[in-house]
Formats: structure tokens, sequence, C-alpha cells
């Protein structure tokens, strides 16, 4: 199988002798097959950085939430979820040791609006730590309530 038929492309990329040997200890130290794949996440991670910048590109992505068992917690972030009910696809709670949960949400829309309702979401009082994760893959169109 040539490049054309599998949609690789191959560009040559000239590195200083030790930035060359810090990609070699990374790819052995995260296990990838080889340089090309360390290089290629490395792009793929700069893109979604580029495209959350520019706010207005579609993406999916997870919503990690740490929080603890304060009183109203759990209905104040369910109010911020069913305001955004549009990007918010699902969520999953797992019970963690000594009263904290971690809840995980599958959202999808403008990165910016994402980016919006995680900064909501994780300034809740009560919630301990939080992270958005985006990418430029999408999900398949949900079917419209009009069928």
């Amino acid at each position: 199988m040539n490049e054309q038929e599998t949609g690789v492309k191959r560009i040559s990329v000239s590195l200083p002798q030790d930035v060359y040997r810090e990609l070699s200890n990374l790819v052995n130290a995260r296990g990838f097959e080889n340089r090309s794949q360390a290089v290629s996440e490395m792009i793929n991670s700069s893109l979604i950085e580029h495209y959350k910048q520019r706010g207005s590109e579609l993406m999916a992505g997870t919503i990690t939430l740490f929080y603890d068992g304060r009183p109203g917690l759990l209905q104040q972030l369910a109010e911020i979820e069913r305001a955004y009910i549009d990007e918010v696809i699902s969520s999953h709670h797992v019970l963690l040791e000594e009263d904290h949960t971690m809840e995980v949400l599958l959202v999808q829309g403008p990165a910016r609006r994402l980016k919006m309702i995680s900064d909501k979401l994780i300034t809740c009082k009560g919630v301990k730590s939080g992270r958005l994760v985006m990418m430029s893959n999408i999900m398949p169109p949900i079917h419209p309530r009009n069928e």
C-alpha cells in the first residue's frame, strides 16, 4: 500500500541534536512505535489547541470533575448541565472514597462554549478539580426530533 492509498504524507524535519535526543527519549518513555507517531501526536495536540483558541470550531470532548458531597452541589451541577443540554451529551458518576465523586461529561459544541461550560462547572464550590479535554473530531449527528 502506498502513501496515497493510506492518506499518509511524508515530510522531512531537521532537529538540533539535543531535541532529536529528547524526542527519541520521549518515544521510548511513552511507548510510541516510532518518531513519526510521536511527532504526529504532538502536531494533533497543537492543532487542537489552535482550534480551541479560535473558539467557533465544533469540537467533542470530556469534562472531568472531582467533587465532595457538599449539600446542594449535585443540584447546582445538574442545573448547569441542563442549561447546556444541547452541548452536554451524557454524564457518568463514579462514587469515590470519603464522600467524593468523579463525574465525566461527554460534550460537543463550539470550543468557546465548551470552555465556558467547563469553567462554570469547575468553579462551583465543592469541586476539587476539573479538566476539559477536546478533540476536533466530532460525533455523528443525533437523530433530529422532527423526523
